[in-house]
């Protein structure tokens, strides 16, 4: 149980590893919190500091789930889920950025991955169609975020349903959770007032 506690311990600690906030300041000198929308994740860093800068940080968030997820696997801790779920939590309320940090879209997909991989690495599908629900509802509708939360409520539902229930109850947490920091965002989709990523 302790061990179990120092991964999950561990795992909120990579999570607080904010790449936006850090990349902005070492590289451009930059407190993306000042600027767009103010949030520590790939979306703001890529309007603040251009797309190659957001699609990195997407990137190393995604990581910080997947790798943490990884070394549990590797040394057999048996704790890869919460220790996933930990570095999501992490990565929204970082001890080392006041606890004001990103919305979990990156780290959740990074997630889906560990369980793909490490979990239930028979159903990898858990993974590519949330991928694919995230570019097809941002193609054909253009919400950034309401294409990042039905992406990873998909995976949610679809462990739920085919793989694990445990699992599964976990990754719906976490899609709601998701959803639920995306509030803002809802609100302006239905005020028509969220704008769109392919909006010149």
């Amino acid at each position: 149980m302790l061990k179990q506690l120092f991964w999950i311990v561990l795992g909120y600690l990579v999570g607080s590893v904010s790449w936006g906030l850090i990349i902005g300041k070492e590289f451009f000198n930059t407190d993306i919190r000042k600027y767009g929308s103010g949030n520590l994740g790939g979306t703001n860093a890529g309007r603040v500091l251009g797309k190659n800068v957001g699609h990195l940080v997407i990137f190393l968030d995604g990581l910080k789930s997947f790798l943490m997820m990884l070394v549990c696997h590797v040394l057999k801790n048996d704790c890869e889920v919460f220790c996933g779920l930990a570095v999501c939590i992490g990565h929204c309320f970082p001890i080392f950025a006041q606890f004001k940090g990103g919305k979990a879209v990156a780290c959740s997909y990074g997630f889906l991955l560990g369980l793909a991989c490490f979990v239930h690495h028979e159903f990898i599908l858990t993974f590519f169609i949330p991928i694919c629900v995230y570019f097809a509802v941002k193609r054909f509708i253009g919400y950034v975020s309401l294409s990042s939360m039905l992406g990873v409520l998909s995976g949610a539902l679809l462990i739920l349903i085919f793989v694990n229930g445990k699992t599964g109850l976990l990754s719906l947490l976490l899609a709601l959770f998701v959803i639920y920091r995306h509030r803002s965002n809802i609100q302006r989709i239905i005020q028509g007032t969220e704008p769109k990523a392919n909006k010149k």
